[in-house]
């Protein structure tokens, strides 16, 4: 199936394409072919949206328990800041906890505690997010929290001081934890000169000078009602809660209707090798540029993703192993352990493997030379039954991540952020179904075959093979 096909197929109306692979009479796994499985996927209570006044966007789906999770998913983050900045939104992400014009830190904490309730936050490089879980009587109260830390921060400066050291501490923590010290290289490599290539908690020198001016003029630009989605699942009714919306949030004001420009992404092959042997192992990252969210491509990359899947020593293995590589990673003595990556951006991504290896400069060329393999003999075409199964795989592991109120309301709040819209699960399911072993090829060769890879080595590296090595071994033939 070629790749405009496949495009064709995307964007067919979601019923006639449900129709039209549901009445298939091709033997396929019992997960797709289930009568009960598919009503589970059409039976669940749709996702219901409204836009206040204001342009704030209020999203819930019904689940019939006695808590639930509501939250505000903003339009913010690393990729919004520049150099003088960087570092900025997570600092105020700690911030907002500390104290409000209506609440001490004190009282907040009391207050969320009293309630039995759990707050908390993140940033990433795209997205800031705030939220409560707690019982669905509750989700008024929870709400009036959300919306005077987001709208009323205290940012003294005594608290601002405070969360410089917390902060630091966190960089430090950080730093030890070579996967996160690997990505964060891995971004600043691959997206030079761009916000994408920024670290989320900032350097060093930004979080010793980043002040309540900062911080306030970050809130006003980036904290508008139009970039805001609150999202709520659990029992929770959505006509109660936009009237909620309207009387927490109803107050915020637009101050500019566009949202603000942020650079595009700009992807480099590039590498970055810091040698220490006394590290003990190698570990390294290997990505070829992916695709974005809102790419067609997007589920062929996910299922490529799932194929080379991921493995560790602990794990142990045999012959039943599903996945190849992780059968032949178990048989070799090099590998300590290894994770697919498929991370995506509004307009741009990184696909690729994360591994850790035995020092051993035979031992590292192998593994980074073993990835390759995989690689290619993707492109070169998975097997039918290899491809159904991953793509089972893959359902069972988005099912899995709608599991709760939480779940549920973390990916209403990230989709209605990356697609504008909650995909319903039976169109994920129609995707995920439409990726045949020709489409997936297809891809491959277009997202990985002699592309320009991004190689991060820390450790041990001394058998990491430069970036021209391993683009000349990828460009080899494909027989």
């Amino acid at each position: 199936m070629s790749s405009s096909r496949l495009q064709s197929i995307l964007a067919r109306p979601l019923r006639t394409f449900v129709q039209t692979r549901c009445s298939s009479s091709r033997a396929v796994a019992p997960i797709v072919t289930s009568d009960s499985y598919r009503k589970s996927l059409l039976n669940i209570n749709p996702t219901e949206v409204t836009t206040l006044s204001n342009g704030l966007n209020v999203c819930s789906e019904y689940i019939d328990t006695p808590t639930a999770t509501v939250g505000l998913w903003i339009n913010a983050g690393t990729r919004w800041e520049n150099e003088a900045n960087n570092g900025v939104a997570h600092f105020l992400e700690h911030l907002v906890f500390k104290g409000t014009s209506n609440r001490s830190q004190h009282e907040l904490e009391l207050e969320v505690e009293n309630m039995g309730a759990h707050l908390n936050a993140y940033t990433s490089r795209e997205q800031t997010v705030y939220y409560a879980k707690c019982l669905a009587k509750d989700v008024d109260r929870s709400m009036d929290i959300l919306a005077d830390i987001l709208q009323n921060p205290r940012l003294e400066e005594g608290a601002i001081d405070r969360e410089r050291h917390v902060i630091l501490r966190e960089m430090q923590e950080v730093e030890t934890n070579l996967q996160e010290v690997i990505f964060d290289h891995l971004h600043a490599v691959a997206y030079q000169g761009t916000p994408l290539s920024f670290n989320i908690l900032g350097p060093t020198e930004n979080i010793k000078s980043i002040n309540r001016a900062d911080l306030l003029e970050y809130i006003n630009l980036h904290y508008q009602p139009h970039q805001i989605y609150l999202a709520a699942a659990g029992g929770v009714d959505h006509a109660e809660l936009v009237k909620l919306a309207e009387k927490h949030f109803g107050d915020m004001h637009t101050s500019h209707v566009s949202e603000v420009e942020y650079p595009p992404a700009r992807y480099t092959g590039s590498e970055m090798n810091h040698r220490d042997d006394a590290m003990g192992l190698c570990h390294f990252a290997l990505a070829v540029e992916g695709c974005s969210w809102t790419n067609p491509d997007y589920f062929a990359l996910m299922i490529a993703n799932t194929l080379v899947g991921s493995w560790n020593r602990a794990q142990g293995g045999g012959k039943l192993i599903p996945s190849p590589f992780a059968r032949k990673a178990f048989e070799q003595k090099y590998p300590q352990s290894y994770m697919s990556f498929n991370t995506c951006y509004k307009d741009t991504g990184l696909w690729g493997v994360y591994g850790v290896s035995e020092p051993d400069e035979d031992a590292v060329r192998k593994f980074v030379g073993a990835v390759q393999s995989e690689w290619r003999r993707i492109t070169r075409g998975a097997s039918p039954g290899e491809v159904q199964r991953a793509k089972n795989h893959l359902k069972t592991l988005m099912l899995a991540q709608c599991d709760g109120s939480t779940a549920v309301c973390e990916d209403i709040g990230r989709q209605m952020l990356t697609y504008g819209r909650r995909i319903p699960l039976a169109e994920i399911d129609a995707r995920i179904e439409a990726v045949t072993p020709s489409v997936l090829k297809k891809v491959m060769e277009e997202y990985v075959y002699d592309r320009d890879p991004v190689i991060i080595g820390l450790g041990a590296t001394e058998g990491l093979p430069d970036q021209l090595l391993v683009k000349f071994q990828q460009s080899s033939p494909l027989d």
